[in-house]
């Protein structure tokens, strides 16, 4: 009896072992293929934005290849951090930093882009006699440049703070948990400094956009201006804000794990954790592709050529 009893317990246990595994499996299949499929979608971008010289000598298209680069690199990190979650794979606070801080870069490379995007757009709408002189090719390598560099400055910063830790005192490099952010942000002064970062940017980026649709709106009401011009600014300025929006979200991801792993189970944190990375990570980051391959007249043709495996429909 004791025997029947012990078995029916190890095969209820091995069912839901089983079980578990099996909707991880399917639960990271589900999440996970949506960050392939516009991996390859932002590739093909990519690829169409260096195929032709129009889009290698003006600015506009210049930004969105530096936009999506770091999308993709983005979503390429992220879409590993996630596997290893996924797998359960634990490894040392040297890799794990790596990875983090170059998603920590990659990431924070898309809102300032977008911001930088929203001033070409204003610049082209409110002053189009003067564009071509302010927003050259030459202008726009020199902001890529300083997005970069302000990026960067912030990643410096992140592993000043890591450097405080004393890892000499502990008996292995190896971690404990899953790698992520929150993992490698040790101390107080990690958390202060990412909040006050984060505001930072959230409040600078979200007024620069701001400013610039309601200044494209004002002139959209002007005589002087080009009506069709202006209003397709503003759309196109619109839909910027959203994607910003968005973006910013990411950076305040990690700040509302902490604050809902108090309250809720670990296994609907590691869902919700999920459900984020889909909507605040995966999703902004395939709002260019799907913005500007679709109404960039310019773009479209040659994008579809390439999706379309170079049929010859689409030449």
């Amino acid at each position: 009896m004791l025997n029947a009893n012990l078995s029916q317990t190890l095969n209820v246990s091995t069912e839901q072992t089983y079980a578990g595994l099996l909707g991880r499996i399917l639960f990271t299949t589900l999440t996970g293929m949506p960050c392939c499929l516009f991996l390859l979608i932002n590739g093909i971008m990519l690829f169409t934005l260096r195929s032709k010289a129009v889009f290698r000598e003006t600015s506009r298209y210049i930004l969105l290849y530096n936009l999506l680069f770091a999308d993709a690199f983005m979503l390429a990190l992220s879409q590993l951090l996630y596997i290893m979650a996924a797998c359960r794979l634990i490894t040392t606070y040297p890799v794990c930093g790596v990875i983090t801080l170059l998603t920590i870069l990659t990431n924070e490379i898309s809102p300032l882009t977008l911001v930088v995007m929203c001033l070409e757009r204003y610049v082209a709408v409110c002053y189009p006699l003067r564009h071509a002189t302010i927003i050259t090719v030459r202008n726009t390598a020199g902001a890529i440049v300083v997005v970069w560099a302000f990026s960067s400055l912030n990643v410096l910063i992140r592993v000043l703070l890591l450097l405080d830790f004393p890892f000499e005192d502990l008996d292995s490099l190896q971690m404990t948990e899953i790698c992520s952010l929150i993992a490698v942000s040790i101390g107080p002064m990690s958390d202060i400094y990412d909040k006050a970062y984060t505001g930072f940017v959230f409040v600078s980026a979200g007024v620069t956009v701001t400013c610039s649709y309601i200044g494209v709106m004002v002139a959209a009401t002007s005589a002087s201006t080009d009506r069709a011009s202006a209003r397709k600014g503003r759309n196109t300025l619109l839909l910027h804000l959203v994607q910003l929006g968005l973006s910013l979200l990411s950076t305040m991801h990690s700040s509302m794990i902490v604050s809902l792993s108090t309250t809720l189970p670990t296994s609907q944190i590691i869902r919700i954790r999920s459900i984020f990375y889909v909507f605040i990570y995966v999703l902004p980051r395939c709002l260019s592709s799907l913005i500007y391959g679709l109404r960039d007249q310019t773009i479209r043709p040659v994008l579809m050529y390439y999706l379309c495996c170079r049929l010859p429909k689409f030449q």
